[in-house]
């Protein structure tokens, strides 16, 4: 053949070139075997690992539901506009060859470096014979390469101009412009390019018809529908409810196979943390097939998502916003709290605290202003004082008191005890206990059991107290489970202080007088909720109950829900039917009675029971503040509801506390009559 025939001729370069040729083709063949049959599987393996991406997509959240099935959270509908970057390469690549990298060439040319000749350019050269310093004085542009750090910059900037005058042009259309977050896309870009990358969020009914109008059809831009978590009530029932944060990581042991996360959230206080994994449901998994270069080119779904389950509540929705209205109406800037309770069953029916704050904002993000705002130390926002506050009961203590003399034997609700006047003040008693005065807030004189509690005479519950003696009125406390936490909030729940029978070292006769009254310990409102049904009921302490069901979202028969029961029994506490009688009387009078502290609750057609009062915050010798208390239950004849009102720095318990609690059994009274249907609801925004 020619080709032969030209290699036994005595042409030196010519042998040299063709076995050049010939020992790079065996090279090549040689390469070849090892990677295509060799390395066969170890390459199979990491393509699949480089093309394959397993997405964990969140399901949708559970609803939390009412006790009438009125949704107090759900999911509703959020428009978001959406970059997707795969769709944008040619204008990423324009971007850079045609602006940024000119710009760069023009302004920095010292930067470009002469690309190096190759060894087979410099060997094909010295061969043929052709000029080095030729191609050294004239080196191709071409050839010219940037160094590898600068030309990644160069790329970054690129993508970041074609997404910013994108993110520019939409969002000044929809008249809220923005600036695009630069660390925040090359974030994205760098970790997540085949997930779009979210642009403007949330946008209003206005937005959605102006991005209809004049971007539909956009390359690489789609308005999508995302759930968004929605307290319907705004600020209603906060710190029951609790909000939710932004979770993208793992932390169970079967979700760490996940290499990538959509945006998931977890409940972080309240009902939403108490029982985040019922209402988070099943997460799926999604495959993502994408390219060399990070970008999808097809989705898959290998699981399926399970939606959470809907989580029904013991609240009245009426009750509830009812009792955060009559709250806010208390004071200026009111801090405190209302429980409302069914004595029957521990039922909770309404949990407020205030002040309180927006669950929504959580959502898309809470500054770091109105989150330092929210955690003031006066007003702390964000804190549940119904569960997680503990506070000195102050004279509603009195009925503990009162169940203690009466079984000790030391009290005759008829006997007349004298309340001496206070030396310093004529017109208020006293009583002077080993040498030390304690102030009474009732005028001096003769008072039966009904009198002393109807004015709230300190003077009377300490006379009759101190016979009753310190462990007997330990004792009744710790029957009726102060000091302890109720369970219904683990998270968020104050056990309260409490002295134990078992342990009394260090208490003085004044300290036990002090008891009494209602100074010495803690407790939190839903405490005494608990504490004031079981004296409603008969003596049936039960543990309160805030869930009533957890029920799948598609479940349609009752069998499907996981019921938790009502009327858990804590403790039967074996009252005595007639010991029970004087207090009720006794708490009847305190409403009914015009001069009774309590009068401000009085319903007309509906019998209210209750107890006010009015505890001293000390520090040092220094009074610095007062908690004011009313706790009640009504109707008097068949008790089915307790009323429990805490308010922080209060005038007293019945001029700022009562009135609330009369408000409250107006909108019950409302509810039992029929005359306010759950429609009506909204009404009382």
């Amino acid at each position: 053949m020619l080709v032969f025939d030209q290699l036994k001729r005595a042409d030196r370069k010519l042998q040299i070139i063709s076995i050049g040729v010939l020992a790079g083709l065996i090279i090549l063949l040689a390469g070849l075997w090892w990677v295509q049959v060799v390395s066969a599987k170890q390459y199979e393996a990491n393509l699949k690992n480089q093309s394959f991406r397993s997405v964990r997509v969140p399901a949708l959240r559970g609803k939390i539901l009412d006790r009438n099935n009125e949704s107090l959270v759900e999911n509703r509908p959020r428009f978001d506009v959406n970059l997707y970057l795969e769709e944008l390469r040619s204008q990423f690549r324009y971007e850079y060859t045609n602006n940024v990298l000119k710009e760069n060439v023009r302004l920095h040319p010292e930067l470009i470096k002469p690309a190096k000749p190759s060894s087979l350019s410099r060997f094909f050269a010295s061969v043929t014979g052709g000029s080095k310093k030729a191609n050294a004085d004239k080196p191709n542009q071409e050839q010219a390469k940037l160094p590898v750090a600068l030309r990644i910059e160069l790329e970054a900037e690129a993508r970041y101009r074609v997404a910013s005058n994108i993110t520019a042009q939409i969002t000044s259309t929809l008249q809220e412009p923005k600036i695009l977050d630069r660390v925040r896309f090359g974030k994205h870009y760098a970790q997540r390019p085949y997930i779009p990358f979210p642009i403007a969020q949330n946008l209003s009914a206005k937005q959605v018809a102006i991005f209809a109008e004049n971007f539909t059809g956009l390359r690489a831009v789609e308005m999508e529908i995302q759930p968004t978590r929605t307290n319907l009530f705004g600020t209603t029932a906060a710190h029951l409810l609790g909000y939710i944060q932004r979770h993208d990581q793992p932390e169970d042991e079967d979700e760490i196979s996940y290499k990538y996360y959509l945006p998931d959230y977890m409940g972080k206080t309240g009902v939403e943390a108490t029982f985040d994994s019922a209402l988070r449901g099943k997460a799926g998994v999604q495959s993502l097939l994408v390219n060399n270069v990070g970008y999808r080119q097809h989705e898959e779904t290998l699981v399926s998502t399970e939606p959470g389950q809907n989580v029904s509540l013991t609240i009245d929705l009426r009750i509830q916003r009812a009792a955060e209205k009559a709250l806010s109406a208390a004071m200026a800037n009111v801090r405190g709290a209302v429980v409302v309770m069914d004595v029957r069953n521990g039922d909770v029916l309404a949990l407020v605290s205030a002040p309180t704050f927006d669950p929504n904002a959580f959502t898309v993000g809470v500054s770091t202003e109105q989150y330092t705002e929210w955690n003031n130390e006066k007003y702390s926002h964000m804190f549940n004082r119904a569960t997680h506050g503990a506070y000195p009961p102050g004279s509603i203590l009195k009925i503990l008191t009162t169940i203690a003399c009466l079984e000790a034997g030391v009290l005759n609700p008829k006997e007349i005890f004298h309340v001496q006047p206070d030396p310093e003040n004529p017109g208020k008693g006293c009583i002077f206990v080993e040498g030390r005065k304690i102030r009474d807030t009732a005028s001096p004189g003769d008072y039966d059991f009904n009198r002393a509690f109807m004015k709230s005479s300190n003077a009377y519950f300490i006379h009759n107290g101190l016979k009753a003696g310190l462990r007997k009125l330990v004792e009744v406390g710790e029957r009726f489970h102060l000091g302890e936490s109720t369970g219904m909030m683990p998270l968020e729940e104050a056990s309260g202080d409490y002295p134990r029978t078992d342990n009394l070292k260090g208490w003085s006769t004044g300290n036990t007088a002090n008891l009494c009254f209602g100074q010495e310990i803690t407790v939190t409102p839903l405490q005494i909720a608990v504490m004031t049904s079981a004296i409603a009921n008969g003596g049936k302490l039960y543990f309160p109950r805030i869930v009533r069901k957890l029920q799948a979202a598609d479940a349609e028969m009752e069998s499907d829900a996981s019921i938790f029961r009502p009327g858990v029994l804590r403790s039967d506490l074996h009252l005595n039917s007639k010991h029970l009688e004087i207090v009720h009387r006794g708490m009847l009078a305190d409403v009914e009675d015009p001069a009774g502290t309590g009068a401000k609750s009085a319903v007309k057609g509906f019998r209210v029971t209750g107890k006010t009062g009015t505890a001293q915050i000390e520090k040092g010798n220094k009074i610095i503040d007062h908690i004011t208390w009313f706790t009640s239950f009504a109707p008097f004849e068949k008790p089915k509801y307790a009323v429990v009102v805490m308010v922080q720095s209060g005038a007293s318990g019945g001029g700022t506390c009562a009135p609330v609690a009369g408000k409250i059994y107006e909108v019950i009274q409302k509810i039992e009559q029929g005359a306010m249907p759950l429609k009506v609801v909204a009404q009382l925004n």
